[in-house]
């Protein structure tokens, strides 16, 4: 009976929340990030669907996107830290900053990731993480994208794709970028356990289900 409550204590240690982190990770190699020449030519678009280090991966692994950086929006604190953030008081949620080219991806195919990599009729949870700071949201940056995200939505509905969606859809106001740690957490730690356990699942369920939407190298 020991033996076997040890076993169940380590396995929800592994599927603990995103929450639960050390601040050790590698540097993703500088050839593999776009020049800030480049970066100033790309369009960016805001999504929260659950931890960020699942979300950054995801859509890191979507054709036309250069750069995808993990951070804090829809709140009310400023400068806001992880440690603030995870308390759920500060009323951000864990946020990724996508920067593509529209030239070879769409912000409606962006709106398909996001749909397609997360459980949208969730409130305030995915997977095991819990909390407003785990919600599903749009942050749109002008009334093209607020109209597209609300199509899409309609569209789901109307195809009873899910019963209910909780995501929400509001102006951006300020992205604050996450800790450095944080930044291609899934990339760079994947001996975590909640990486291995929760992330790779998540991303591989994704490339899966959208294999035509991945770069060539995925």
């Amino acid at each position: 009976m020991k033996q076997g409550t040890l076993f169940i204590g380590i396995l929800l240690l592994g599927l603990t929340a995103c929450a639960q982190v050390t601040e050790s990770s590698t540097t993703k190699k500088a050839e593999d990030k776009p020049t800030q020449k480049e970066m100033d030519t790309l369009q960016k678009a805001y999504f929260a669907s659950g931890c960020f280090w699942c979300v950054e991966g995801v859509f890191e692994s979507v054709d036309g996107v250069r750069e995808v950086v993990s951070g804090y929006t829809g709140g009310q604190t400023k400068n806001p830290t992880y440690e603030e953030v995870c308390t759920g008081r500060t009323g951000h949620a864990e946020s990724v900053e996508v920067f593509y080219d529209s030239t070879k991806v769409s912000y409606q195919t962006l709106l398909t990731v996001f749909f397609g990599s997360h459980d949208p009729s969730t409130k305030n949870r995915q997977g095991p993480d819990g909390g407003t700071q785990y919600r599903s949201a749009i942050f749109y940056n002008n009334v093209a994208e607020r109209e597209a995200a609300k199509h899409y939505i309609d569209s789901l509905l109307d195809n009873r794709i899910y019963p209910v969606i909780t995501t929400e859809v509001g102006p951006l106001t300020t992205f604050y970028q996450a800790e450095i740690y944080h930044q291609n957490y899934e990339c760079n730690n994947p001996n975590n356990p909640y990486v291995q356990n929760v992330s790779v699942p998540r991303i591989n369920k994704f490339k899966a289900a959208y294999p035509t939407l991945l770069k060539k190298e995925d």
